[in-house]
Order: C-alpha cells, then structure tokens, then sequence
C-alpha cells in the first residue's frame, strides 16, 4: 500500500498553497465583511490552472482526477474557504455535463470554465426540497422544440454571477416513480425571465455567492437535456456521491488552516511569563486536533483514490463529508478558544474559520443525511 502522492499530485498542491498564501490575504478580511464575490481570484484562479482541473484535455482541461481536486481544494480551503470556493466551485454542475453531457455539450460549455469565460451554477435546491431532492418542483414543460421552466430555487452557489446553470427541474410528472420525474437541463443565466437575489447575512463563506433564483416562463432548447430524460434523480446522486469528495477536502483544509492559526498564536502569545504553547493542557488538545485531522485526510485520500481507480464508494464518500465537516467544526471552536477574546474580534482571521465552518455540516448533504447514506450500506 502506497501512501506517497506522485511528483504530479505534489506539483499541484504546492501550485495551490503558494497561490492562496500569496493571493488571499490582501482580499479575504475585504469580502468577508463586503458579502463580495472575488472575481479577481477567480480569474487569477483560471489563469494559473487551478480551474476545471477535472475537465479532460481534449475540451481544454489538465484532465485531472479526484485526488488532484481534493489536494487542490485542501490546500486553497487552509487558507480561506470562501475564497477557495471562488475557484473550486466555478465549476460546480458543470461535472453533469463530464458524466452525462452530449458530445455537442461538452465541446460547447467546458472549454469556457479553465479559459475564465464562464462560471457555472448547480440550480437543485428549492425552498421545501433541500435534502429531500426528488420533491423539486420546478417544472420543465415542453413546448415546440423548447422546454418552457417555471419554479423557484433556494440557496444556489454562484446563483447571481453565473453564466449558465445546471437545473433539476420535473418533466415527466406522471411517472409512478417519484425518483423517475426529474431531468438535468442546462440554462443560460441570462435568459428572459430569470430572476436571481443574493442572499445576504451569511454567517460564513461570505465570499461565496448564493442566491434565489425564480423562473417565469424561461424558454430553453431541449437539445439542453443533459443525458436521457428522466434521469435526472440518478445523474444528481452520482454528482453527489463525486463532489462530496471535494466538499470533505473543503474541512480538512479548514481545520488545517485553523491548526496553522493555533499554533503560531500560542508559541507568540504569553501567559504567565510563558508561551501559551507551553502549557501542557494546550499541547494535548493540539494532539488531538492533529490527530483527528489526520484521520480526515486518510479517509479523504483513499474516497479519491477509489474515484480515480473506478471504485467510487458512496458510503466511503459520506463518512468522509461527514467526518470532515464534524472535524472542521471541532478543531476550530479548539483553535478559537485558544485565542481567548481576540478570537472573538474580526481583525483575527481565526474567526472567520469558526463562522465558515459549520457550513461544512450542513452544505452538500447535511450530516444526517450522510449517516443515512452510511447506515443504508450496513445491511
């Protein structure tokens, strides 16, 4: 069993590292506190290659794997996650389109995401259809050669400053199956009768963008029907079954971070005419998020391991959204403690780590519903 990363994986992690600790800072405190999505990051992002890095080369990708994304979005998430989400997820549903998408589709929309040319959105949420997904309502009715979408959406990343989105939308109502009645359909965001809000008053990720987006009577070509009709459902559960995988390397980046911030805080910080590192209760509970860090990590590699080697474990992907989520969660409220009241104060980035991340619980697939997932596969 081999546990090195190749001269490749390294290459990209360190790319990442050195582009977040250079590129962050001077806009991470900024968009926090402005609720701005950072497009300068974004296109410096692009520009040094850390877009669509799963995109295959032949539609303008490095046509790299889910180990590289997970080593990409660890590294960029140790530094900020909302910042890193500016690059990890200009991307998001667009991986529908590397699963199911028409030849036409592939040539058309995933060139545009590592040139910078667009930002894509994954439009599945709905106000009463969070976790549970195949009660999406929005309706995609045909007419002509179009389709014709009506339907509200809640909570999408991306949702006011993307190009084209990815929607989950009901066209075939009267299948017995509930599981049956959803399809996949690319949208331009820009189309007549759209409307997109940004959702203010964040607790976290604050430089991410989210959004509501409404549809009144958009028209859209049915040549924009991702896979076969009607499996909609199915083509969104193997996405996410994929994209946990990058949303648990978003914790342990974070928890990473945090550690980081810990550890130079109480070798600087004194107590007691001694640095707070010296205290031995601060040095087990140091040990201990360590540790659990690490454990995220193992499980993290070996879910994009499997990915990459054609064994693409849901159970395995769900305990490590879930464990990294939990982890993240656990080694920041640690890592602010240790501060005591200055990581209570937003000049201290540690504070910002500990808002962003509960999200990390909830996002994605809440907790429990990874449990569910895991516990399923017991039997």
């Amino acid at each position: 069993m081999d546990f090195d990363l190749s001269e490749e994986q390294k290459a990209f992690q360190s790319l990442a590292y050195k582009f977040a600790l250079k590129e962050f800072p001077p806009f991470a405190q900024e968009c926090d506190r402005q609720e701005r999505y950072p497009r300068e990051i974004w296109q410096k992002a692009c520009e040094a290659g850390l877009v669509g890095i799963a995109i295959p080369e032949e539609y303008g990708g490095p046509g790299a794997g889910w180990m590289e994304t997970a080593l990409i979005t660890e590294q960029l998430s140790r530094i900020d996650l909302g910042l890193g989400l500016a690059a990890v997820a200009a991307t998001f549903g667009a991986e529908n389109i590397i699963n199911y998408g028409s030849e036409e589709q592939k040539k058309t929309y995933l060139p545009l995401l590592p040139a910078g040319k667009a930002i894509f959105a994954g439009a599945y949420t709905e106000p009463n259809a969070g976790s549970d997904v195949a009660g999406t309502t929005t309706r995609a009715t045909k007419d002509g050669s179009d389709y014709v979408i009506n339907g509200s959406k809640t909570f999408i990343t991306n949702g006011t400053i993307c190009d084209y989105m990815v929607a989950l939308c009901v066209t075939n109502p009267e299948s017995p199956k509930k599981t049956q009645r959803h399809s996949l359909i690319i949208v331009d965001a820009n189309s007549p009768g759209i409307t997109r809000m940004k959702i203010h008053g964040k607790m976290g990720i604050r430089a991410s963008d989210t959004a509501e987006i409404t549809f009144e009577d958009v028209r859209v070509p049915q040549k924009n029907l991702v896979g076969k009709e009607g499996n909609g459902f199915y083509q969104l559960m193997h996405f996410f079954d994929q994209t946990r995988i990058m949303v648990a390397s978003q914790g342990l980046g974070l928890a990473q971070g945090a550690l980081d911030l810990a550890l130079k805080y109480v070798q600087e910080r004194k107590t007691f005419g001694v640095p707070l590192a010296a205290n031995q209760a601060i040095q087990f509970q140091l040990a201990e998020m360590a540790t659990r860090i690490e454990l995220a990590r193992n499980i993290i590699y070996k879910a994009a391991w499997k990915a990459d080697n054609g064994q693409l474990d849901p159970s395995l992907n769900a305990m490590a959204k879930f464990y990294a989520g939990e982890t993240a969660v656990w080694v920041t409220d640690k890592a602010l403690q240790m501060h005591g009241g200055y990581g209570y104060i937003d000049e201290y980035d540690i504070q910002r780590f500990y808002r962003d991340a509960k999200i990390l619980e909830i996002y994605e697939g809440a907790k429990e519903i990874e449990k569910i997932t895991i516990a399923k596969r017991l039997f």
